[in-house]
């Protein structure tokens, strides 16, 4: 039995919507995401997969989120039920999942659990739905996403979820989809494939630019049409796993066709890409979006991009706050990370802000790198009081993690205290110069354990799951695998997959 508030709204939702894509056909996908409605309308991905999926004429996706609230540590969920005709998951024989943080591992197997499904690949046979997964977290360490999935779609999804999905659809016995999917390839099968998993999966740049199918003011992202304007990254930033050799690097849509995928009344559009401050005509995009009255948001700012001009064509979009990544507390750390922003770029950065009346400036940073000390921390303080004295700073800071398939891959967690301290060590000497908000260090630590683990590590999130979701059921399943919050236990990662990474020997040499 649904209850009354939650139909009403689901009801209230979907009539807020714009561009929903309503049909009937015979294979019902239920497109899940493991975070509330929220967070899931604003994944350009899974907006991506969504309007791929009603593309087909035999296939329609009716998409199902975690209920609001549902992502806090130990909240009880009621059964998620989708938007389109409000059936639980275990009504539908296939469920496709975008995941795009370790974090969301959790609330996907609470979705599963609290509908009737084993959250666990290995508890499930014939009779229950079968899981396909893909999303951001992909690019990195998927290997724990696979207790849950019983395949996962490496990387850019475009040209395989279809076919993927038509395996999982057919009449043949879960062994035999299993074997046929494992067949196609970056598609990961854990059954079959254990932890080796396959290369990432780069699309046809004739599939470029993704656009959403729905608008709603109910996001993260009120209203907010989100396109497209560029896919990967040129530059070689360590710690990412969008630098410069994923997928071929750094990969262009034209202005032209960006501004014709904008309907007619469009009046805000976010453009997104892991570099988009990059786009060699990004400020004449921008000036024709102002052209038409169109108000902009951009997911990722460069600091040496931000010259008079870029921030001027920003004001004329809408912008007030000017964001940016100064990502290593000190220039010392910034070259270890391999970032290209120095003291000077912020500076201007900060100044050009002002000259164009916007309101402050946004900083996002990471502190525990390797090799940090207190001179580093300290040197982020002087630095961004500095810069406060031009315009008012805001400062967002999240505990480094290392990630797989990066040059930084293995290296430890800081551990909690350490990086408790620093944050406490930063916010002292900034007080009353700066806002200063950071991640959880506890969190961090729980996200650097999946980052780097396996299926193991997978499966103890829903010994976790089932003792409440609180942090200190995760301490507790992960320390009986041998990890520590002080940063001992990573003796197991698995070694870096791929090629030598160009600035490996480098790191080597300042780490030591």
């Amino acid at each position: 039995m649904i209850p009354e508030p939650t139909r009403q709204l689901i009801r209230d939702r979907l009539a807020a919507e714009s561009g929903r894509i309503d049909k009937d056909a015979p294979r019902r996908v239920a497109l899940t995401y493991p975070s509330p409605y929220a967070v899931g309308m604003s994944s350009l991905g899974y907006q991506r997969i969504y309007r791929a999926i009603q593309q087909q004429p035999d296939m329609v996706a009716e998409r199902v989120f975690l209920p609001d609230g549902g992502d806090r540590a130990g909240a009880r969920i009621e059964r998620p039920v989708s938007y389109e005709s409000l059936r639980e998951l275990g009504a539908y024989p296939v469920i496709a999942t975008s995941v795009a943080y370790e974090i969301e591992l959790s609330g996907l197997c609470r979705m599963l659990h609290v509908s009737g499904i084993p959250p666990l690949r290995t508890d499930r046979d014939e009779r229950h739905p079968f899981v396909l997964a893909g999303g951001p977290l992909t690019f990195s360490n998927p290997v724990p996403l696979g207790a849950f999935a019983d395949a996962i779609v490496i990387g850019e999804a475009e040209e395989l979820v279809i076919p993927a999905l038509q395996i999982a659809f057919s009449e043949a016995s879960r062994d035999a989809k299993l074997e046929a999917l494992a067949a196609l390839p970056h598609i990961y099968v854990p059954a079959i494939h254990d932890e080796a998993v396959p290369e990432v999966a780069a699309c046809s740049d004739a599939l470029l630019p993704a656009v959403s199918a729905i608008v709603t003011p109910h996001t993260e992202l009120s209203n907010m049409l989100l396109l497209e304007v560029e896919r990967g990254c040129s530059r070689g930033c360590t710690y990412c796993v969008m630098r410069r050799s994923t997928n071929g690097g750094m990969r262009i849509v034209a202005p032209e066709t960006i501004l014709a995928a904008i309907p007619e009344g469009t009046k805000r559009v976010g453009l997104v890409g892991a570099a988009v401050s990059d786009h060699p005509r990004i400020i004449q995009i921008l000036e024709q979006l102002a052209a038409r009255g169109i108000h902009a948001g951009l997911s990722s700012l460069r600091p040496d991009r931000l010259k008079s001009p870029f921030v001027a064509a920003l004001k004329a979009v809408g912008y007030r706050t000017l964001t940016t990544a100064l990502d290593g507390p000190s220039q010392r750390m910034r070259d270890i990370i391999e970032r290209r922003g120095r003291e000077q770029h912020y500076l201007e950065a900060a100044q050009n802000a002002r000259l164009h009346g916007m309101d402050r400036l946004k900083l996002y940073l990471m502190v525990g790198l390797p090799n940090e000390n207190d001179a580093d921390i300290d040197e982020c303080a002087r630095f961004v009081t500095e810069l406060s004295k031009i315009i008012p700073v805001a400062l967002g800071i999240a505990p480094f993690c290392s990630k797989r398939n990066t040059p930084l891959d293995k290296l430890p967690y800081a551990g909690i205290r350490t990086v408790q301290a620093r944050l406490a060590r930063l916010s002292r000497g900034l007080k009353g110069r700066a806002v200063v908000r950071s991640v959880s260090a506890k969190w961090a630590w729980v996200e650097h354990v999946l980052a780097q683990g396996g299926l193991t590590e997978g499966r103890a999130v829903w010994d976790a799951a089932q003792r409440g979701g609180r942090f200190a059921d995760y301490r507790a399943v992960f320390g009986a695998l041998g990890y520590s919050p002080d940063g001992a236990g990573y003796e197991k990662a698995l070694p870096v997959a791929g090629p030598e990474w160009k600035g490996r020997r480098k790191l080597d040499l300042v780490l030591g």
